[in-house]
């Protein structure tokens, strides 16, 4: 299996910029497996489109503003963006310059403070930070919110709420999940009136999320590792949800991963730790039964996720329906119901 076999075209215009006004607003393209038809709903239709019973799993993950910027003492300035957070005011990070930086070299950073660079690991970089107070908290006003590289301008204010999710609690991402920014306390609560559980995941979604897949040949790929916990009381909520008959449904691309990492022979259990879980065509995804989803960049891991859960060509087919009926995609834009390929009629319904 090629790269080149999950590529599309997307008009650049369609490629959300901003948020819409309200969270619930994005319309919902639902995909059940053909030859049932697509779809056109809206976010706000979910209540009708799920049961009592059903549980929605949400990743509480919450981003950090993991930007930095500031110069070598050389004079050549350098964006630093933290991949992850480590004990000791340490961090992983992604450095841009125009010269590697190199060991026991010193960053003067602009919000204040130095980087120091402890040595390189792959494609990152370990740093410590000689900042005023713990590194993490010095953080949250120093950094910026770190945008997706296809969204074409500087974060602003407004970012700061909408690129959270409103359940957004444990920090340590550099990205958002997405799938729940279309989430307000409106629709929550009419979920839950619904009679629809929640439940809870956390996956920080690392910046190896917007790298490319640098390889034609799949099999070649290999994965970045992100950190995860699925909690006890998770496990319980997935075992009460199918002993009533209700489904789980993933929210987001993120939580599959999660809870396909928790499996152990196709049981799911409690599991902290790293995943560098690869899901493409030809893996069965068991963990959930339906996954609420964002859309996704040509020739991505996520993109070979839904097309694993749903089926190719039932993906490339929404795809483009969505692209001829000008849905707005990637973090800001549109969101997808998928159910499995070969899902019963009865889970769906």
């Amino acid at each position: 299996m090629k790269r080149s076999d999950f590529h599309y075209d997307l008009p650049p215009e369609l490629i959300a910029q901003t948020p819409l006004p309200e969270r619930s607003a994005s319309r919902l393209l639902v995909v059940p497996p053909a030859p049932a038809p697509l779809q056109d709903r809206g976010v706000r239709d979910l209540p009708d489109l799920l049961r009592a019973g059903d549980l929605l799993v949400f990743n509480d993950t919450r981003v950090i503003p993991a930007r930095l910027f500031g110069q070598k003492a050389s004079g050549g300035r350098v964006e630093i963006l933290i991949e992850r957070l480590l004990p000791g005011d340490e961090a992983r990070a992604q450095i841009g310059a125009s010269k590697s930086p190199k060991p026991d070299s010193r960053i003067a950073l602009d919000a204040g403070g130095q980087a120091e660079v402890l040595g390189r690991e792959g494609e990152f970089y370990r740093l410590r930070f000689h900042v005023d107070g713990p590194f993490e908290d010095w953080l949250q006003h120093a950094g910026r919110l770190p945008l997706p590289p296809y969204i074409q301008r500087e974060a602003d204010a407004a970012d700061d709420a909408r690129y959270q999710t409103v359940f957004a609690k444990q920090t340590g991402a550099v990205a958002a999940p997405t799938a729940g920014l279309h989430f307000d306390e409106a629709l929550l609560d009419a979920l839950r009136a619904k009679g629809v559980e929640f439940g809870h995941v956390t996956l920080h979604v690392g910046a190896g999320t917007f790298q490319p897949v640098r390889v034609d040949e799949l099999s070649e790929h290999r994965m970045h590792t992100e950190w995860l916990n699925v909690g006890a009381a998770l496990v319980e909520q997935v075992r009460r949800a199918r002993a009533r008959g209700g489904r789980v449904i993933a929210v987001g691309t993120t939580v599959v991963r999660a809870l396909e990492s928790a499996l152990r022979d196709g049981e799911l259990y409690p599991y902290a730790g790293e995943t560098s879980i690869f899901i493409l065509p030809g893996y069965r995804i068991r963990s959930v039964d339906a996954l609420l989803t964002n859309f996704h960049l040509p020739e991505s891991t996520l993109l070979m996720l839904v097309s694993a859960f749903a089926g190719k060509a039932r993906i490339f087919e929404a795809y483009a329906h969505a692209i001829a009926a000008r849905y707005r995609f990637f973090s800001y834009g549109d969101a997808m119901l998928l159910w499995p390929e070969h899902a019963p009629t009865e889970s769906v319904a």
